[in-house]
């Protein structure tokens, strides 16, 4: 166990800053500081004490080196479009920001793989190379503004995962600043290398072991053809039972989504496709892609699984535009509950696909118990469900109820053999949950693997873990107040 006493001599700090990335490079202006008070988890607020713009993994090494130095604890920060407060700021910290370390260092089309930065946007990677008849599959549905380096860090998934994979099924290879300042390289550019997989280890590490600089990632050629379907349901129970029978027929589609009816109307309202049938009480989204007789005969064997669950209607999108417009409510399902609600709290569990239908009734059960509307959008072929919890903060007392009732869905997903954690990642918001899952064995040998990346408990200090006595209503939130003789493993 590591206590940090900091060091606050801010003004010298910021110099030896700006002299790695220059004036420009540093922000210490209050006001200018307020847009990295948080990140996508909008619940809890901190202001760093000063943020970073690096451009390199040398000024990274170095600015990282100064903390060391200093003891000051850093957190790295992309796009900060997380969902879970890992880039959330505690007092007294620096934040890292990698939004400037945006080149595609290399394209190597033969061999399938692309090397980047960490603030390139996920949806770059494919525009790079969908030219030539590639793609980068993991699509995080804030693809158009979500960072790699950050999808590295929380492990992230998308609409493609069930047949994919998540990031960590894409990562060859990674550049890593440690937490002293040293520059190590991990993993290659082939898919197995010998010792211990310590890519592995590194992705979905929430920036606790360090912060990768350089990514090498694998790219794959584009299906000779997809096609995505549409099925409406008169009941989210049937729409659940079709996903488990489709799975069950040997068929796993590229993607499989589901919304409720509530998200339906909600999407319709805000993005208007004027696809999805208002009076639906839930929609299945399936994309079937390989070569086209089998995308043709998968289609048509899809739609007959959802014809004898009840699906009022199955349209097939074979069209890149037709298939564009249905997906697009979907990608945009969590901006339309902004339009709807004052705020909202989403979660990220998993459960196991037979669990569906027995899970979301109790999920709505849950919301009748606690007083709020929970909206469901979630990746129903791997069962990574994303209950959004509707409600106003400017109620008193309300951000508390919507916390015990987030935490009660996760403690159900654990309940039926699930997780508290799909692809957002633990963060601060989730760390008090993970004894729900795992031993206090368990999380001792975890912490065995941060120590030795990170023993002075400077990378991101706070996240994932538990306290280690009590998880109380300070730690829940992810805030430390004051470091002076405060353990942060």
């Amino acid at each position: 166990m590591v206590a940090l006493t900091i060091k606050q001599n801010w003004n010298t700090i910021a110099k030896e800053f700006e002299a790695v990335v220059g004036k420009n490079g540093v922000i210490r202006k209050r006001e200018e500081l307020l847009v990295y008070e948080c990140d996508g988890l909008t619940s809890y607020r901190e202001r760093p004490e000063l943020v970073v713009l690096p451009r390199t993994t040398e000024e990274v090494a170095a600015l990282v080196k100064i903390c060391d130095r200093y003891q000051v604890p850093f957190i790295a920060r992309g796009s900060g479009t997380g969902l879970s407060g890992g880039a959330l700021p505690i007092k007294n910290c620096v934040l890292i920001v990698t939004a400037l370390m945006k080149r595609i260092i290399s394209i190597d089309l033969e061999n399938q793989r692309v090397v980047v930065q960490p603030g390139v946007i996920n949806n770059w990677v494919t525009q790079a190379v969908s030219g030539a008849g590639f793609y980068y599959a993991p699509d995080p549905s804030s693809q158009i503004i979500c960072s790699i380096g950050g999808n590295v860090a929380e492990n992230s998934g998308g609409v493609h995962c069930l047949k994919y994979g998540v990031t960590t099924n894409h990562v060859l290879g990674l550049k890593l600043v440690l937490p002293d300042g040293s520059i190590a390289d991990v993993g290659g550019e082939i898919p197995e290398m010998p010792g211990y997989d310590l890519t592995g280890v590194f992705v979905g590490s929430e920036g606790t072991l360090g912060i990768a600089t350089e990514i090498t990632l694998k790219i794959l050629k584009t299906p000779e053809s997809i096609r995505v379907l549409l099925a409406d349901f008169t009941s989210i129970e049937a729409a659940g039972a079709t996903v488990s029978d489709i799975i069950s027929s040997g068929i796993i589609p590229g993607g499989m989504e589901m919304m409720d009816n509530f998200s339906i109307n909600a999407v319709e309202d805000v993005v208007c496709t004027e696809c999805y049938p208002r009076d639906a009480e839930a929609i299945l989204l399936i994309e079937v892609d390989g070569l086209e007789i089998e995308a043709e005969t998968n289609s048509q064997r899809i739609a007959a699984i959802c014809s004898q669950n009840g699906a009022r209607n199955v349209t097939i999108a074979t069209d890149p535009d037709e298939r564009l417009k249905l997906w697009k409510g979907r990608k945009a399902a969590f901006a339309a509950m902004g339009k709807i609600s004052p705020d909202y709290y989403v979660q990220d569990g998993v459960i196991p696909r037979t669990k569906l239908e027995y899970v979301l009734h109790e999920i709505a059960l849950l919301g009748e118990k606690f007083g709020y509307h929970v909206a469901n959008v979630f990746h129903a072929g791997d069962g990574n469900l994303h209950p959004l919890i509707l409600y106003d903060n400017a109620v008193p007392g309300a951000l508390e109820k919507v916390e015990e009732l987030g935490g009660a869905i996760l403690k159900l997903c654990v309940k039926v053999g699930g997780s508290i954690s799909g692809e957002h990642g633990i963060g601060a918001d989730k760390r008090c949950y993970m004894p729900e899952m795992f031993s206090p064995a368990d999380l001792e040998t975890m912490q065995f693997v941060r120590q030795a990346f990170n023993p002075k408990g400077i990378a991101n200090p706070t996240k994932i873990f538990p306290a280690p006595r009590t998880c109380g209503e300070a730690a829940k939130a992810g805030v430390i107040k004051e470091f002076a003789g405060v353990e942060l493993f």
